[in-house]
């Protein structure tokens, strides 16, 4: 997805969202043996106490791009590495997007990979070929406390590559809680009961649903968003979509998401200026209370922290309701991964380093340096006292494991116009189930690009 905190859409942003994702989506194993400092040991314990460090330094190389503050918050993790590890991080900066991509391929393809590499998780990784140019750490201790919804990214061929760097974000409904607060609203835990809120804010003069269709990649959010309510009836859709045996079209559930986008323009809920308004804008409407849901990334938190701090405290984050109260769930941007060179003559030591990273003395440093978008993807990682309203509001899935990545990180199949068909059936242009078929040609024309089996 377009503009995201991790990601394209991603973070993305996010959210990879824009925005570097951490290992929102768990906790992990410091260097030392006892479990409540992070995890079990590994093999190969560092000791914590820096007069314990091995007497030789040993220097790995890092390769990590350079925008965000994922670089700032890395570095301070190594400061302290260095200390109790006797490891120095040198740091090999790539550009981002495609320019990057391509510099890693090479890298990879010529022998020349740093000792340690942050890059993209889900169906970018698979790109890399992980299984012949990364270290396997399924097995690694370091690894135990990690969700199992950020290892799913990671994984390709039943064998897990890459440690969390950064947190989570989520495709949601962010919401104005006092606002909710003056008119006496809950959150709902419904389609019907998020369409009920949407009149009840109609008749108190505000916006019930923010659009921002002068920015078309903010459209997207009530398809890509309700990805988890999809997954979790249909737990096949993620494979069968890849393969060509389900579309968006003849899936009741997923056509349910292009209904979604269509149902508040039809119900009059969007703000009458919505082709004209920015991503910017809308936050402000968000914070100011004039509008009171906006269908977005989480990620966005950190914009409106930048522009209007006062108000931050007022923005809440809900899922994208389903059409059952059984069925409430977040969909996630996985943070992007960290990953050991195979061929490196430092694998030990690079393991040295990744365990101290994941450990909660590193995740605490980590999350000094960078505001999280999202709960961790480690368990036993609390989010600070000063994380987002909206943040914590979204641990409780986490916690509870209700929560899906989003449908990119499981499948190499996103179609290029989805921003435009969403912007359409949102506009009431054309219709949820043409957005729908579209897109399924839309999905057609890039799975053979990649030369997909079944297309």
């Amino acid at each position: 997805m377009k503009r995201t905190t991790g990601r394209t859409l991603a973070f993305v942003t996010s959210m990879i969202m824009t925005v570097v994702l951490l290992a929102g989506c768990g906790g992990n194993n410091a260097p030392a043996t006892n479990k409540n400092n992070g995890g079990a040991s590994g093999e190969t314990n560092a000791k914590t106490d820096a007069t314990n460090a091995p007497a030789e330094k040993t220097t790995l190389t890092l390769m990590v791009g350079n925008s965000g503050t994922t670089l700032e918050a890395l570095k301070a993790v190594a400061a302290e590495a260095e200390k109790k590890l006797n490891i120095t991080i040198e740091y090999d900066i790539k550009p981002d997007g495609t320019e990057g991509d391509n510099l890693v391929k090479t890298r990879l393809a010529t022998g020349d990979m740093s000792d340690l590499l942050v890059y993209n998780t889900g169906s970018l990784l698979k790109a890399v070929n992980p299984v012949e140019n990364f270290l396997d750490v399924t097995n690694e201790t370091f690894m135990a406390d990690v969700l199992d919804s950020f290892k799913t990214v990671v994984t390709v061929d039943g064998k897990v590559f890459g440690a969390p760097v950064g947190s989570s974000s989520a495709g949601a409904i962010l919401y104005n809680k006092k606002v909710y607060g003056e008119l006496g609203l809950t959150i709902p835990q419904t389609w019907d009961e998020f369409m009920a809120n949407n009149e009840k804010i109609k008749a108190a003069g505000k916006t019930a649903v923010i659009a921002s269709y002068k920015d078309t990649w903010t459209s997207q959010l009530f398809v890509l968003g309700d990805y988890y309510n999809v997954q979790a009836q249909v737990p096949n859709f993620a494979d069968d979509y890849t393969n060509n045996k389900a579309k968006y079209a003849t899936t009741p559930q997923a056509l349910r998401s292009f209904e979604k986008t269509e149902e508040p323009f039809k119900a009059g809920y969007m703000n009458k200026d919505f082709l004209a308004t920015t991503y910017d804008v809308a936050l402000k409407m968000l914070a100011e209370g004039t509008g009171v849901h906006y269908p977005m990334l989480t990620s966005a938190l950190d914009s409106i922290l930048q522009n209007s701090p006062d108000k931050i405290n007022d923005i809440g984050v809900f899922p994208i309701p389903s059409d059952s109260a059984d069925v409430n769930g977040l969909t996630v941007w996985m943070p992007s991964g960290l990953y050991i060179n195979k061929n490196s003559k430092k694998v030990e030591a690079a393991k040295k380093f990744t365990e101290y990273f994941v450990s909660k003395e590193g995740q605490a440093i980590f999350a000094s340096k960078v505001k999280a978008a999202g709960p961790n993807v480690i368990k036993g990682i609390e989010l600070p006292d000063d994380a987002y309203e909206g943040v914590k509001e979204m641990q409780k899935y986490f916690d509870e494991g209700k929560t899906a990545p989003a449908l990119e990180f499981v499948s190499p199949v996103k179609g290029p116009n989805l921003e435009n068909l969403t912007v359409a059936v949102g506009s009431g242009i054309t219709s949820a189930q043409k957005g729908a078929e579209d897109y399924d040609k839309d999905i057609l024309k890039q799975a053979q690009q990649l030369n997909l089996p079944g297309w």
